[in-house]
């Protein structure tokens, strides 16, 4: 499969490396919006070219897999690429995933192709360890928490506050509740009682304190609804302790069977990532190779990941499939 990326920023960098790993697949080329001059691949001999000549490429490329952001990029991306190439997309942004499902169907269709939006962990893996667990389980609660680890979006909250420099947040999820959902209680939680957020913040040189850390902690949408802690610390402790992006979390089903609802059964899915980008774009790349099986079958239209039989995620044949991994 010939694979080409759209955007080359954390995402981009991961689908090259999955890329490089997958024995079925090549990179053969990269768009950006940056000046392609500028970007220096970790694979030789692979062309990058504007994103405005992407449409010059669609003979070439097997699937598109596209790297913008769920707020601005994806929602304009992937319809317009969905007419062009068999595409793939990370759009997390859960409340909206209806809406965009059915502009990019349309154009998947208009087009002859097949699309996969919404790939990665949550939405993604979190998304089928909820439908398997409701199907075997139903009745029953859900229960997802995120964390220990780093929100993007939360600490780019953080850096917009006036006096911050820069900013890490991580989200932790709360030990006694997940004890209390592993036990099979089957508790009510509240939005503070699921988890709690922590920040490491660089001041700017003469900004208040006492002012930022109010700021923050009265953050509506972001921080006003947790027990959030916020510690001050310098530019080099911020880039020698938390540089990097790990993430994870835990999916967790609590349902009864039997006569009398009797007996209780715990469903449990987790993940523990040192690199969230990484791990990401390898669920991304897996969805590359189905969505090229489906095309093979003449499928067309817009997919997720609970449309996609799991055998055609994998490079291994149904046969080898059936002996080593059934």
């Amino acid at each position: 499969m010939k694979i080409g990326i759209m955007g080359y920023g954390n995402l981009g960098k991961g689908v090259e490396l999955a890329v490089k790993a997958a024995p079925d697949m090549e990179l053969a080329a990269v768009f950006t919006r940056r000046d392609p001059s500028s970007l220096k691949l970790q694979t030789p001999n692979v062309p990058v070219a504007a994103s405005a000549e992407a449409e010059q490429w669609k003979d070439k490329i097997d699937v598109l897999i596209i790297c913008g952001g769920s707020a601005t990029d994806l929602p304009v991306q992937t319809p317009r690429y969905a007419e062009m190439f068999h595409v793939i997309d990370s759009f997390d942004t859960h409340a909206r995933i209806p809406e965009h499902f059915a502009n990019v169907d349309a154009a998947a269709k208009k087009g002859g192709k097949v699309a996969v939006i919404s790939c990665g962990w949550d939405p993604g893996m979190f998304s089928l360890a909820r439908t398997y667990a409701n199907a075997i389980l139903p009745d029953g609660h859900d229960y997802t928490f995120w964390g220990k680890g780093i929100s993007q979006g939360h600490s780019d909250a953080i850096r917009r506050v006036p006096g911050v420099k820069d900013a890490k947040q991580y989200t932790i999820p709360v030990e006694s509740a997940l004890k209390a959902v592993r036990n099979g209680e089957n508790p009510e939680l509240t939005t503070r009682q699921k988890h709690t957020r922590e920040c490491f913040v660089v001041l700017e040189e003469g900004a208040d304190a006492a002012a930022v850390e109010k700021q923050i902690k009265e953050m509506p949408n972001y921080f006003s609804d947790y027990d959030t802690t916020v510690h001050f610390i310098s530019e080099e402790e911020l880039k020698r302790d938390h540089s990097a992006m790990p993430h994870g979390g835990f999916v967790i089903r609590s349902g009864k069977t039997g006569a009398d609802k009797e007996h209780t059964h715990i469903i449990e899915y987790s993940l523990k990532l040192d690199s969230n980008p990484e791990f990401t774009t390898s669920v991304l790349t897996a969805c590359a190779r189905a969505a090229y099986r489906l095309a093979s079958e003449g499928q067309t239209g817009c997919k997720t990941m609970l449309d996609i039989p799991p055998a055609y995620l994998s490079e291994k044949t149904g046969e080898e499939l059936r002996a080593h991994l059934l």
